[in-house]
This record gives structure tokens, C-alpha cells and sequence, in this order.
């Protein structure tokens, strides 16, 4: 596996088709999150004001248990780190793009092609710890985070773009992510997050199990089913508190 060389040809692009889809779902309040922090989120979300200042943080490591390295696997000759950095660059709501890493191999790369690198300890237990770590070592005031994955060459900055608008536009949330359509042969496929939302695209719940859930325990073919995509954007003063919360298990 090649370390890390910076080619020189443009990023591809994904279809507009795939947009019309995957923004259909805005804002969610974790229920877990609000019971425990009641007071805090309730202050939150009265604060008023438009959440104007966005970071987008890409959380990277070497050691990962299912595919060490995998950040600096060449993808048509650059590292995939690169072309995930490319992507987020070319979303127009975001006014820094960084990588947040605990290895210096990827740091090293990194700094290579260009980007900002934030060095995080090795003890973040997720990528979202890692972006609250950056957040605080960056040293501004940003209103939004949005965590966008290290191994998601291919995110279309329409996508970030369209999380980050919904937060911006719905005054009563703290978090917002995104969801696309799910082939129905995918329903019971654990790998698969599954979401379902309220008549104003709230997210109500997310499960790893087939959602929603029918007597025979069967997938309906003509239910469109929803996929929740690995991309979130937080209200800053939500993702400070984001590692005292009690972790949410998928069933």
C-alpha cells in the first residue's frame, strides 16, 4: 500500500438524482439527550440568532480495527483522505475544511496535499470525539460542525451543504443529518442503518433492525424504506457536551 502522493486529475462527481434522495431528512434532538440535559438544550435552543460560522472536521485514524490504514489507500492514484478533503472542499457553507487525526503518517500526507491537519489524542473513542477534541484545539468560534468521514471519497458537497442549511434553517434543532432511499432487499441487513422521520422530516428513531417494524416481521416491498447516511452536523455548543452523554446503542 502506497503511503501517500498527491495526483493531479479532478475529482469525479455523483449524480444529481442521488441529491433529490438523500436530502429529504433535516433535524433531530436525541431524547436521551434532551431528558438528561434538559435545562441546557432548552437554552440552546431559545438563544435565537443565525448559526452563521461552519467547520467541517474530518476525523481520521491509522488503527482501526476492521482496516488499519485505511485513510492512505490509494483510490485512482490519491489517498483516499485526499479525495474526501477535495469533496468537503467544494461544499460552498463551509469556511474551513480540517483533519483531525492521532497519527502522524496521515498527518504527514495530509499536510502533503494541503489540508489543515489537528492532531487529536489517541483516546477519542469515535469520530465525533475526535471532532469536539479539533473544535476545542482550533481555537474559534464556529457555530456548526459538521463531521464528515475520512472514508467517504465519493461525499458530494451537495450533501454537506444540504445538512448544514437544514440546522441553519431550523431554529429548534441542535443536530441534522441525512437519509436516502433503501432497496427493500437491504431492510435486514444489520450494516444498514435505517431511520424513520415525522411528517416534518424529524428523525424519530434509528435501528440497526428493520424500521419500521410490521407483525410478520417481513420486508414490504412498496414501503420506502430510509438509510441513514454517515454524516452529521452539530450545533457547536452541542457537540462540547456530545462525549458526556450516555452512548446511544443501534438495536
Amino acid at each position: 500500500m502506497a503511503v501517500c502522493s498527491s495526483g493531479s486529475e479532478p475529482s469525479g462527481s455523483i449524480g444529481k438524482g442521488w441529491i433529490v434522495h438523500s436530502l429529504l431528512i433535516g433535524a433531530a434532538v436525541a431524547a436521551a439527550a434532551v431528558a438528561a440535559h434538559g435545562g441546557f438544550f432548552r437554552r440552546l435552543l431559545w438563544r435565537g440568532g443565525y448559526r452563521s460560522r461552519v467547520v467541517g472536521i474530518i476525523p481520521a485514524r491509522f488503527a482501526s480495527s476492521r482496516f488499519q490504514g485505511k485513510p492512505l489507500v490509494h483510490i485512482l492514484g490519491k489517498p483516499m483522505i485526499q479525495r474526501t478533503w477535495e469533496r468537503a472542499k467544494m461544499a460552498s457553507t463551509l469556511d474551513h475544511v480540517v483533519v483531525a487525526t492521532d497519527d502522524e503518517t496521515i498527518a504527514k500526507c495530509c499536510r502533503g496535499f494541503g489540508a489543515d491537519v489537528v492532531m487529536t489524542s489517541e483516546a477519542c473513542k469515535n469520530g465525533t470525539e475526535r471532532c469536539n477534541e479539533a473544535l476545542e484545539k482550533l481555537g474559534k468560534d464556529y457555530d456548526v460542525v459538521v463531521n464528515i468521514q475520512g472514508d467517504e471519497p465519493l461525499i458530494d458537497p451537495e450533501i454537506i451543504d444540504g445538512i448544514v442549511k437544514s440546522l441553519q434553517e431550523s431554529p429548534d434543532a441542535v443536530f441534522s443529518t441525512a437519509v436516502t432511499s433503501l432497496k427493500p432487499d437491504d431492510g435486514t441487513d444489520p450494516n444498514r442503518v435505517k431511520c424513520i422521520v415525522d411528517n416534518n422530516g424529524y428523525a424519530i428513531y434509528f435501528s440497526r433492525g428493520l424500521i419500521p417494524y410490521n407483525k410478520s416481521g417481513k420486508v414490504n416491498p412498496q414501503f420506502p424504506y430510509l438509510l441513514h447516511l454517515g454524516i452529521q452536523s452539530f450545533d457547536a455548543k452541542l457537540l462540547k457536551i456530545y462525549p458526556k452523554l450516555a452512548p446511544y446503542v443501534y438495536r
